[in-house]
């Protein structure tokens, strides 16, 4: 199969690594100076069957599905499907990467077959972490979605279908959700933002590695499971919504994460963070692999 990847910084390179290990022929496309030299240094995987082209016209002609990594702006997002629109074969899925921009407004740029556009929005890295949030918009074919699926399940990913177009879809939503409370309790100098990360690198996050948050929950309650835990814990879970905090992201709070963020490194070296992270993720998902449920 080949695959047209547009966008080639953190995202579009480490979507070029997945395609290219599941043996896909990969082109990839981008103007920025020094782009393919950058992708290349990046791409953890054979090259041989990786090419690359400035053209974004060029690199899509031929491709049986494209997947769009541009700047999260609207008015970018236009230009390119303006032109992917155009020059890609009809029956090719255009998938956007995009974070937050719902595909019916990517999709007004496209005169031609708006019906083949859609969201595939990864989770950051795409070639390790499986989550997949498939967005159609209002002018998406079924067929596209389906076999969007298909693709995605194909590289050994976990897609999700979307059935409402929302800013920043599902996954991003409940981030939000978590980090709105997080700098909350740092505005309200309840902890420090150190221990903030140990609460849940040590405790829930353990177990949301595994299960998501209605599973969990259902296994919490005993042979009564989630309903057992909403009846008894909902009453007070209600009384916690009611005080979680509002903040807003001020020039003293921005200074006071930040701040917090620098003295929880405490010198440690941000790539061998990211590097023993990345092994990490791998030995989880490996041992993920080898169970029946997770």
């Amino acid at each position: 199969m080949r695959v047209a990847v547009v966008g080639t910084g953190v995202i579009g390179a480490s979507w070029t690594t997945l395609f290219l290990l599941h043996g896909h022929e990969v082109v990839a496309a981008d103007p920025a100076p020094g782009a393919e030299e950058r992708l290349r240094a990046a791409v953890a995987a054979d090259q041989r069957r990786l090419s690359f082209t400035s053209d974004l016209a060029e690199a899509v002609a031929n491709a049986d599905f494209v997947q769009e990594n541009g700047p999260e702006r609207a008015d970018l997002k236009d230009e390119l499907f303006t032109v992917l629109d155009a020059a890609a074969p009809p029956g090719t899925i255009l998938a956007s990467s995009s974070s937050g921009l719902p595909p019916s407004r990517i999709q007004r740029a496209c005169t031609a077959h708006p019906e083949r556009v859609l969201v595939g929005h990864p989770f950051n890295p795409p070639h390790l972490i499986p989550l997949v949030e498939v967005v159609p918009g209002e002018r998406t074919d079924e067929a596209v979605v389906e076999e969007a699926m298909r693709f995605y399940r194909s590289l050994g990913r976990r897609p999700i279908r979307l059935r409402q177009e929302l800013p920043g879809h599902v996954a991003n939503r409940l981030q939000a959700a978590l980090w709105r409370e997080a700098y909350s309790l740092v505005e309200r100098g309840a902890a420090s933002v150190a221990d903030i990360d140990a609460a849940i690198a040590h405790g829930p996050g353990l177990r949301w590695a595994l299960l998501g948050p209605f599973l969990n929950q259902h296994l919490s309650g005993g042979p009564g499971g989630i309903a057992h835990v909403l009846e008894h814990l909902g009453p007070p879970m209600e009384e916690w919504w009611a005080d979680l905090g509002t903040p807003r992201l001020t020039p003293d709070l921005t200074r006071a994460i930040a701040e917090g963020v620098n003295d929880e490194l405490a010198g440690a070296a941000e790539a061998d963070l990211v590097a023993e992270r990345d092994a990490l993720l791998s030995l989880l998902l490996d041992a993920k692999n080898r169970t029946d449920h997770l």
